[in-house]
């Protein structure tokens, strides 16, 4: 059995910070791996002018996936899945022998309930919540906690989550990183259109160019 964190995202692009927090995560709960999810299309985000093509958010995300336990997979792309309950589900099928526990950034738990099936998705798999600044409030006070909140547990549970059965969630207090993929799209609007370059390289991992492993995809 292999303890897998599952962490959504249309990263655009993957930055530091996405790395910063996976291994703090991957610490914190005792993970194997833990794979980055990369999004064909967020429902929430359609329309979105500035969203790059996936091949080259998926290709940032590999990128700054290298040498740690953490898969940049285009799984939901070649499963077809749209919306995370499906692709849940598709992953427990697929990866019966695995456990895994989905990572929910702080900022986006107020708009969780908008999420397709949010309540079905919660008794899927356990939930941590990824604390984000200035978001504690909104978390807490965030409309799924009315019926998430039942579900709490201990922070000092955090490495005992394969135990649990779901609805679980579990807030993490890992050491915070105020990198915005925003921020950076603010920076350098086009940063899809240009390969990446050294100035580019520093922005988004805060670490000197080194060489890229090969196209994880996850395909055990």
């Amino acid at each position: 059995m292999a303890r897998i964190g599952l962490l959504g995202g249309s990263f655009n692009p993957a930055h530091r910070g996405h790395r910063h927090v996976s291994l703090a995560a991957i610490a914190a709960l005792g993970l194997d791996e833990l794979w980055w999810l990369v999004s064909p299309g967020n429902p929430l985000k359609d329309g979105a002018k500035d969203m790059a093509p996936f091949e080259v958010r998926l290709a940032s995300a590999t990128f700054m996936a290298r040498r740690a336990r953490i898969r940049a997979s285009d799984f939901e792309r070649v499963a077809g899945t749209r919306y995370t309950i499906d692709t849940v589900r598709a992953l427990k099928q697929r990866f019966p022998d695995d456990r895994f526990i989905w990572l929910l950034g702080g900022d986006t738990l107020p708009n969780f309930h908008k999420w397709r099936d949010w309540r079905g998705l919660a008794a899927e798999l356990p939930i941590a919540v990824i604390r984000r600044p200035g978001y504690d409030s909104l978390a807490h006070a965030a409309r799924a906690m009315g019926w998430l909140g039942r579900f709490v547990r201990p922070s000092s549970q955090a490495k005992q989550w394969t135990e649990w059965s779901a609805p679980a969630i579990i807030f993490l207090r890992l050491p915070p990183d105020a990198t915005s993929a925003t921020a950076i799209r603010a920076q350098i609007p086009n940063w899809h259109r240009r390969a990446f370059r050294s100035h580019q390289r520093s922005l988004l991992t805060g670490l000197p160019l080194s060489a890229r492993r090969p196209l994880d995809r996850t395909s055990r």
